[in-house]
């Protein structure tokens, strides 16, 4: 029983590690309704901490005709550093910040699944969390006075990593989008939404969609996953805070006609749903106030 305790709370940690960004991703980019008027002006804490809960339905991986409800905690964490950033824009490494080029070194992460709870996977090793890391370019493309909209391109190349004891490489992924921005949309509501396609290479697709010889079955026939498009992406969030507590939701929808892996026998749905709704309490705030938009 301890075993499978110890087991089944990695799970829930690798889980908690992997919450989709996107639950994350709506922190105000201007002052909003449950922001003070110190902090209206410019002035925002250096870091904020808080704690909550987020519900979430997403498939077991891109292109899985199996899908998982998830009740999970939610850290809520802020960070306006100099170069250390974690806001709306994800956790990074801040290397160049202008108003038309910003260039980071960005994190992301997927949710794990466990393959003896997918007919697809059933008798393979199971998915882990993965950890990415790698460059990111943003290009302003367009945005108002005073940043109420913007539209960047964002160009993310990052690397994957499991979330295990001994982690393993998983490939490389590039995920170029387009990302526009509202603040204070819809009664005071925070907006974003993105779209564009998804490349990985041989690696990364092989890990998702690869089939071993010793996993072959006579319905589940060995194949050799191959690099390169991987399909297209869309994503709307929206946020909001209500003094210190702050309200998230996202829907993204995948396609994956023509995805380089569309024939492996894991392949079972060509579109896919995710959402999540995500609610923190903001408990802690740092005294010092810097000079932020978001």
């Amino acid at each position: 029983m301890r075993v499978r305790a110890h087991r089944r709370l990695r799970h829930v940690a690798a889980w908690a590690a992997a919450l989709p960004a996107a639950v994350l991703a709506a922190e105000p980019i201007g002052a909003g309704p449950g922001v003070d008027d110190g902090l209206a002006a410019g002035q925002r804490p250096l870091w904020e901490l808080g704690l909550g809960a987020a519900a979430l339905r997403l498939p077991d991986y891109r292109g899985a005709d199996q899908g998982r409800n998830y009740v999970l905690p939610l850290p809520y964490i802020v960070y306006r550093g100099d170069w250390l950033r974690a806001d709306r824009d994800g956790a990074r490494a801040v290397l160049l910040d202008t108003p038309r080029v910003k260039f980071d070194l960005s994190l992301a992460a997927s949710a794990p699944a466990r393959s003896k709870d997918n007919a697809a996977r059933r008798g393979m090793r199971d998915l882990k969390a993965l950890a990415e890391i790698g460059p990111n370019l943003n290009l302003a493309l367009a945005r108002s006075a005073q940043d109420r909209w913007k539209l960047d391109l964002r160009l993310p190349l990052r690397a994957a990593f499991t979330l295990e004891k001994s982690p393993r490489f998983a490939g490389t992924t590039f995920s170029p989008h387009l990302n526009l921005d509202l603040a204070n949309a819809a009664g005071g509501w925070n907006v974003g939404m993105l779209t564009g396609p998804v490349f990985g290479d041989r690696r990364n697709h092989a890990y998702f969609y690869g089939v071993g010889a010793g996993d072959a079955t006579a319905s589940r026939p060995a194949y050799e996953a191959r690099g390169g498009y991987g399909g297209w992406q869309a994503l709307a969030s929206t946020s909001r805070r209500f003094g210190n507590t702050w309200v998230g939701a996202f829907v993204r929808y995948d396609r994956l006609d023509g995805a380089a892996f569309d024939d492996s026998p894991l392949m079972r749905r060509k579109s896919a749903l995710s959402a999540g709704l995500g609610v923190s309490w903001i408990l802690a705030t740092s005294s010092e106030r810097v000079a932020a938009k978001d």
